[in-house]
Formats: structure tokens, C-alpha cells, sequence
């Protein structure tokens, strides 16, 4: 399929339609591709949602060429939970897999970041870039802080995954006074490995597109993994202190992309 940012809209969903779109989409994603379930996914409708969904922003990647009407237009999601609402609902949606104590206990303005996926027709291309840049904007106007959430590997076998796991735990820890810990439930240890037996290059072939970009922008990750059997997954928590990026991460995070798809 030819991808032109032409044919891309990137907004937060304003109706039902764009919704339910988002929940398709990430019904194709996580229930059929990847294999998860929950107990709202809608099978007979082919939606994936929760309880979250009616309290957060989703921001949505549209392929205006795409039919509304069948509820296949959105082609990229992010769902965006800001610390006041998440305050006023009672819980982000990582405190079930992470003790966020810490952070919330920093008293600065936090942005949960979740449930976020792209069609895979349109990986890898502009579509990505047009929904950072969205991102950067809605995180700028807000005066967000710290952004985090959790990120997966597919499958909830850790030994296969000891090089990227082992790569993030030696070299990209939070800071203590930040770090979320998995809880006891689901906790993985992330250390499989010593530093001396990591291969960089395994590790990051092992490693989805997300967390690798998070780590591009000086990302940081929580202690232990979670292993979330319901949804298949592996997960880490990544987290991203927008105030401890170095000039070159901010310039690139804030920067207006200019792409040819």
C-alpha cells in the first residue's frame, strides 16, 4: 500500500465513530494478531476495551481514504491518561501491573501513555512520525513532565527474551527515586543475564520498534517486568523524564517532522 501524508489526519477522537474505530483497530492488533483477551473485549463486535476508555484522550491516525462507516478508518492509536483524571478516577491503568508510589509521590504533572498500536500496513512509516509529533504537542500545551506506560514483547516466556530484557535492565534503569516496580503477582526478573554476556546487537533485534524509540529519546525503564498472561505479554514500564532529556533528545522530540512517507 503507497502511504501518503496527505491522506493522514491526526487528532484526538471526537465521537463515538472514532471510538469504537480505535477499540477495532486495536482489536486487529492485540486480540487477533497478537493474541490477548480481556474481559470487556467485545469478540462478536470485534472490539478491545475497558474500563479506561470512557476517561482518557485518544489521539487517532486517520486514513481519510478509509470507511468511516465500517469503523475502519483509524489506522494508528495512542490513549492518553493525564495524572489529574487518572487522580480523580482512582488509578492509572499501570498501577495494576506497577507500584507507581514514587512517581505520584513526586508531585510533578505526569501523562500515562497506553494501549498503543498502529495498523501493520502502516508501520515503519510516516504514520508513526505524525502521531510523536502530536504527542509532543499535547504533552507541550499541558506542561507534562514525566510520560511513562508500559510497552510489550510478544508472549510471556522470559528466557527467549533474556538479551533485550537483560540490555534494559543493565543499561536503562529509572533513576531509584522514580522507579515503578512490577508487582509481586506478575513480577519477572529482568536480569537474566549478567552485563558481561549481553550481545547489543541481539538485544536490540529483539526489541519492539516503541521501546527502542523511547530509548533513543534517553527513555528509562521500571524495575522487573510483568508478565500479563490475559494479554500474552511481556511488559516493561518505560518512562521518559521530559526535564532530564538533553538538548539533542528535546530538539528531536519537539521537532516538526517533515516526511515523504
Amino acid at each position: 500500500m503507497t502511504l501518503d501524508n496527505n491522506f493522514f489526519e491526526i487528532r484526538l477522537a471526537r465521537d463515538n465513530t472514532d471510538l469504537m474505530a480505535a477499540q477495532r483497530l486495536r482489536y486487529r492488533v492485540f486480540v487477533e494478531e497478537l493474541g490477548g483477551d480481556g474481559p470487556l473485549v467485545d469478540h462478536e463486535a470485534r472490539l478491545e476495551r475497558d474500563e479506561f476508555d470512557p476517561i482518557v484522550d485518544h489521539l487517532v491516525l486517520i486514513d481519510t481514504r478509509r470507511d468511516a462507516s465500517q469503523l475502519d478508518h483509524v489506522v494508528g492509536v495512542y490513549r492518553l491518561l493525564p495524572g489529574d483524571r487518572a487522580a480523580e478516577f482512582g488509578r492509572f491503568y499501570c498501577d495494576s501491573e506497577y507500584d507507581l508510589s514514587k512517581l505520584k509521590a513526586s508531585g510533578r504533572p505526569l501523562l500515562e501513555l497506553g494501549r498503543s498500536c498502529v495498523l501493520d500496513e502502516y508501520r515503519g512509516g510516516a504514520g508513526l512520525f505524525l502521531m510523536w509529533k502530536a504527542l509532543s504537542e499535547y504533552v507541550l500545551a499541558r506542561g507534562v513532565e514525566i510520560l511513562f506506560g508500559v510497552a510489550s514483547f510478544h508472549g510471556t516466556d522470559a528466557q527467549p527474551l533474556a538479551q533485550p530484557l537483560g540490555w534494559l535492565h543493565h543499561h536503562h534503569l529509572a533513576p531509584e527515586a522514580l522507579r515503578p516496580v512490577a508487582r509481586p503477582e506478575g513480577f519477572q526478573r529482568m536480569d537474566l543475564l549478567g552485563k558481561d554476556e549481553l550481545d547489543r546487537r541481539a538485544a536490540m533485534l529483539g526489541m519492539p520498534p516503541l521501546i527502542k524509540a523511547y530509548l533513543r529519546l534517553g527513555g528509562t525503564i521500571g524495575e522487573g517486568a510483568f508478565l500479563d498472561r490475559p494479554f500474552n505479554t511481556t511488559d516493561v514500564l518505560l518512562m521518559m523524564d521530559t526535564a532530564a532529556m538533553s538538548a539533542k533528545h528535546r530538539d528531536f522530540y519537539t521537532a516538526r517532522w517533515q516526511t515523504n512517507g
